[in-house]
């Protein structure tokens, strides 16, 4: 087992382990990006990268495929992908299209409407697998530095792309095969069409460069599925978190995207509550992506802030967002979460509803050792703070706590960790929290009919809202006499 911060080692290391598959690559991702460089800033003039390979990634994966006469390419994708970045689509029909007979590629609608395909893997010939957070996409790629205005971090327009924090994991053994059964079974759902586990390979294709974390660790899988086709709900990753939040003793660490499951947070809550319970530290982004996501998301993250807060009467509770040495926010994509020396649990889920019962996600999870769970802790929060893993153990021996150690590390000026606090609700967010319109989810017992979330219905008021609004407003400069002015 290996454990990848951030994109930019992730994508190295993806190209070695294509490069080395002879039979079957399974990627199961929310999306794909065929034109992005894996690569940035390392193309010669012929968009090569060091290896000789082209650097775009669906270039890159013909070349692949061209030097392995018996290798075949499954990309599963998220239907909605190609409605939230429509201009992703023409690169994917071509390579569908006029790439190799040997690269298959499907869009999964195979969910309730409203859902989201959000798994995040990739495996090998059933031998090396990666699952975490980071979506082979556009504006995913960034060091550990997060180096300010780095001209590598780069639209393909030309336009910078902000700061990300992103992890994932590499593991081999029968995780791995399991981990390929789990994506073979979720192309048949998509397509009907049946994939045989490949014929084995005797090759080692652990890359060298990779070191490794752990050996002979257990490994579970965890997975959130939603009720479809008469199957029921699958909420083995709502199970993992709340076990462990309640098994915790000193700490519980995360890092998340969103901070807004309403199971996950009564579970935190009642921890704080307790007499000399855990210390919880919490890793956000400072903001969404877009001003609709905030007022979904980050609103009811300051509720669940402001419960956390009154129930923590022992000083216990810290949630943050990490900043560069200019002080720009990082965005956190990383779905993480630590607990005390014990047990790390990483992959696609993110702490809201929708990822503990409606969208279709998958996380691993190692219960020891502690040498491989103390360290990848440091390895985050030394990133966060600007500082060396080895400060960061210095400080956490010398204070005995978490929360000490990072406060007394943690610079008020430069890279380091910020205080985030709830915003005002405002009238779009306050409805989008209260009906949680964009984060539902099922309960256990639940069937699909009975989900809530977007449906037809919902974009048809929303439609015809903006048509009547537009209407009125035309209307209006009309009586006015103006007209529509620019």
């Amino acid at each position: 087992m290996a454990l990848i911060v951030d994109a930019a080692d992730y994508f190295r290391v993806l190209r070695q382990i294509i490069l080395a598959a002879e039979r079957e690559l399974l990627f199961i991702g929310w999306d794909f990006d065929f034109e992005i460089e894996m690569l940035p800033g390392e193309s010669d003039s012929d968009g090569l990268a060091p290896d000789g390979f082209p650097n775009q990634l669906g270039a890159f994966l013909e070349a692949a495929v061209e030097q392995a006469p018996d290798l075949h390419v499954y990309l599963l994708k998220w239907n909605g992908a190609v409605i939230a970045a429509p201009g992703r689509l023409m690169p994917t029909v071509a390579l569908s299209v006029f790439g190799s007979d040997r690269i298959h590629f499907a869009l999964d609608g195979h969910h309730p409407f409203g859902a989201c395909h959000h798994q995040k893997i990739a495996v090998a010939d059933d031998k090396l697998a990666f699952c975490g957070g980071i979506d082979a996409t556009e504006d995913r790629w960034d060091t550990s530095e997060h180096l300010p205005d780095d001209p590598r971090r780069v639209r393909k327009d030309g336009s910078p792309s902000e700061p990300w924090h992103d992890a994932t994991s590499a593991l081999t053994g029968p995780v791995a095969s399991a981990l390929a059964e789990l994506s073979r079974k979720r192309w048949h759902r998509a397509t009907g069409d049946t994939l045989k586990r490949p014929a084995s390979t005797p090759a080692d294709i652990w890359p060298d460069d990779l070191d490794v974390d752990a050996k002979d660790v257990d490994v579970a899988i965890a997975r959130t599925e939603p009720p479809y086709d008469g199957e029921p709900l699958i909420n083995e990753i709502e199970q993992l978190y709340i076990g462990s939040i309640e098994a915790a003793t000193d700490t519980i660490y995360i890092e998340s995207q969103y901070f807004a499951s309403e199971t996950v947070c009564a579970a935190l809550e009642k921890r704080l509550r307790e007499q000399d319970g855990p210390e919880i530290v919490v890793i956000n982004p400072e903001a969404a992506l877009s001003q609709l996501e905030d007022d979904a998301m980050h609103v009811l993250r300051g509720r669940m802030i402001d419960r956390l807060r009154a129930a923590d009467h022992q000083d216990r509770f810290r949630i943050f967002y990490p900043v560069t040495a200019k002080g720009d926010p990082i965005y956190v994509h990383a779905k993480i979460m630590i607990t005390d020396a014990s047990i790390l649990r990483l992959g696609s889920s993110n702490l809201n509803d929708r990822s503990m019962g409606f969208d279709t996600e998958c996380d691993v999870a190692v219960e020891g050792p502690e040498a491989l769970i103390t360290g990848f802790r440091a390895r985050l929060l030394s990133e966060h703070l600007g500082v060396s893993p080895e400060v960061f153990e210095e400080a956490l021996q010398k204070e005995n706590l978490l929360i000490g150690a990072i406060e007394s590390l943690n610079s008020p000026k430069g890279r380091g960790l910020r205080r985030i606090d709830p915003r005002p609700d405002g009238i779009i967010g306050g409805f989008l929290a209260n009906t949680r319109l964009l984060d539902p989810r099922y309960r256990p017992g639940q069937e699909t009919s009975a989900g809530q979330g977007v449906r037809p219905r919902h974009l048809a008021l929303i439609a015809g809202g903006a048509l009547v609004g537009g209407l009125a407003f035309l209307a209006w400069q009309k009586w006015r006499g103006g007209g529509p002015r620019s």
